[in-house]
């Protein structure tokens, strides 16, 4: 057959053709900034080795050899965006139906040279070769291979429980300050960095699963829970003498979420956590990690009622105004208040919201759960007290807050906000219905920021400063810096602090990652974030002057992105 690149149409045609073929059929066009495109190229979780090729006629003739180097390049580069199952998520649907039907030509061209819908340009960008890209379009000819799922008994063989409870001290064995104790995640070295924050030195670092995502604290402040892509929580004694992973455990195949119980009389009864395959959730005995409850969030979407074999499971908290967890179901738009008062007869309230839910936090108060549809740019206001939707507000572009950031307008009173990844505006929404009525649940301010592709969003309520990081910013100054705002005088507009300059690291694309505060709140450290060859580093910067503070570097500090503060991830601190 004739190569791709010689039977392509000019580039302008070929695009017109892509816009007016899978994007306009299936599903509105959700124009992706360069920033935005960036943050959904992440690999999935999922080991290509755990499919295998289906046995189907109607599709084109592969080698096994040519299936499995096109799965792996599926998992890798498409599954974030498509889907496991090629059912479409963020991006477009892929499934047969519509890939036979679209042919050879068409699906060459849309992997060659992309869309403005945020398909990247694998092609001409040449991170695919000629090959490589009929490869791929014969690939997605055949039916998606389906990954095994992962049941109980696969839970249990993976859980090793390496200090039972009763071997466990009775008070903490060492001397670390532990309300000031940082675990900052090293995201290609498969490991965590313990850093106390008092001395900047590296306390221990230990190995965990592969690219850790979070790291949530128990209620008892003693249990730190680390979960990584590979779907592998760790679950790590800081009591010990020296803070050692006590229990492990491998709930799927991808996932995302781990959080555990904090409701007053449930303080470290039970950890859950979710993944992205298989879609479900998994409630976990608190102090050993056995795997006692599965929930699959299979289901029908929002709005259109359709039904979704893929619903992955995004961010969860721990409820403080009942013994619930508030699990979001991402591409359903549903968002579940799972009571775990009993397990034998588990019960939740199910809550229609919007699609896409993803990342977001609690309001100052600890009542209204604010979170994240990014796809949908809307904030969904979750009143945890009622157990009911309280608001769905319209924002910016892919709003990414990570849990947001508290503090009180001087204007407006108290507000929440979340910054975006597909602009450069800032967002301020009104959380105090009882003595601001009038502004609860809207935009009350919009502020300017340096430039799109922001992560996450950051204050304290000892602090008087709004964190704002670019990582994913295409302009190296940007992403390279973070804008800071006086909360006193928000119309001031920002300053811009040289994080990675301070660093002094040299070589590489060094992006500035998510701030975060000490116990005290006078401190906020950032990650350099540089690729694995090369040096990172984290820069504390002094918050009342605004100036350098200390720079940590360790050649263990590998791609260090994610940062918790232990006081304040224990007491939702943001």
């Amino acid at each position: 057959m004739t190569r791709s690149v010689t039977t392509l149409k000019p580039l302008a045609a070929a695009i017109a053709i892509v816009i007016a073929g899978l994007g306009s059929a299936h599903g509105a066009e959700k124009n992706l900034s360069p920033e935005e495109a960036a943050y959904q190229s992440n690999p999935s979780g999922v080991d290509p080795a755990a499919v295998m090729m289906p046995d189907e006629e109607g599709a084109p003739a592969m080698t096994r050899e040519e299936f499995d180097h096109a799965k792996e390049i599926y998992f890798e580069r498409c599954a974030g965006c498509h889907g496991v199952l090629r059912k479409g998520a963020t991006g477009k649907p892929l499934t047969t139906d519509i890939t036979r039907e679209r042919g050879m030509d068409y699906l060459k061209t849309f992997i060659t040279y992309g869309s403005p819908a945020g398909m990247p340009n694998w092609g001409t960008s040449g991170q695919l070769t000629d090959d490589e890209i009929e490869m791929m379009a014969n690939y997605v000819m055949h039916e998606p291979p389906v990954p095994p799922e992962f049941g109980l008994a696969d839970m249990k063989d993976s859980w090793t429980v390496f200090v039972a409870p009763e071997d466990r001290p009775t008070e903490q064995m060492n001397d670390l300050n532990l309300e000031n104790l940082f675990s900052v995640t090293l995201r290609d070295a498969g490991q965590i960095a313990l850093v106390d924050g008092d001395s900047k030195e590296i306390v221990k670092i230990i190995d965990t699963g592969y690219a850790v995502h979070i790291s949530r604290m128990s209620a008892s402040g003693r249990y730190l829970f680390v979960i990584g892509r590979d779907a592998k929580v760790d679950m790590i004694d800081l009591w010990m003498e020296e803070p050692t992973t006590v229990a492990e455990i491998k709930v799927g195949l991808e996932a995302r979420s781990v959080e555990t119980s904090k409701f007053e009389g449930y303080e470290d009864t039970y950890a859950v956590a979710g993944t992205y395959w298989p879609p479900q959730f998994v409630i976990m005995d608190g102090e050993t990690l056995e795997p006692k409850k599965i929930v699959s969030t299979r289901g029908m979407t929002v709005g259109t009622q359709e039904y979704h074999p893929e619903p992955r499971v995004a961010a969860i908290v721990a409820s403080h105004q009942h013994p619930e967890f508030i699990v979001n179901v991402k591409e359903t738009g549903k968002v579940r208040l799972v009571n775990y008062e009993n397990l034998d007869a588990l019960s939740s309230v199910e809550i229609d919201t919007s699609r896409f839910l993803h990342d977001g936090g609690w309001d100052s108060s600890g009542r209204y759960f604010m979170t994240a549809a990014n796809q949908s740019n809307q904030i969904v206001v979750i009143d945890a007290k009622e157990r009911e939707l309280e608001a769905i507000i319209d924002v910016g572009k892919t709003p990414h807050p990570g849990r947001g950031a508290n503090f009180v307008d001087p204007e407006f009173g108290p507000v929440w906000a979340t910054s975006h990844l597909g602009d450069n505006t800032i967002s301020l929404i009104g959380t105090d219905p009882e003595g601001h009525p009038d502004q609860a649940w809207t935009v009350v301010r919009t502020l300017e920021g340096q430039g799109g592709g922001s992560l996450f969003i950051k204050t304290h309520p000892e602090s008087e400063h709004l964190y704002v990081d670019t990582a994913l910013n295409p302009d190296e100054a940007i992403s390279q810096s973070v804008a800071v705002y006086d909360v006193n005088d928000l119309e001031e507009g920002f300053q811009v602090l040289p994080i990675a300059d301070w660093a002094d690291l040299g070589e590489g694309p060094k992006r500035v990652v998510q701030p975060e505060y000490n116990r005290a709140g006078d401190e906020v450290w950032f990650s350099v974030w540089n690729t694995a060859d090369q040096s990172s580093a984290l820069v504390v910067v002094d918050d009342e002057t605004l100036q350098l503070e200390a720079v940590i570097k360790d050649e263990r500090l590998v791609t260090p992105t994610g940062k918790f503060n232990v006081y304040n991830t224990q007491h939702d601190v943001y």
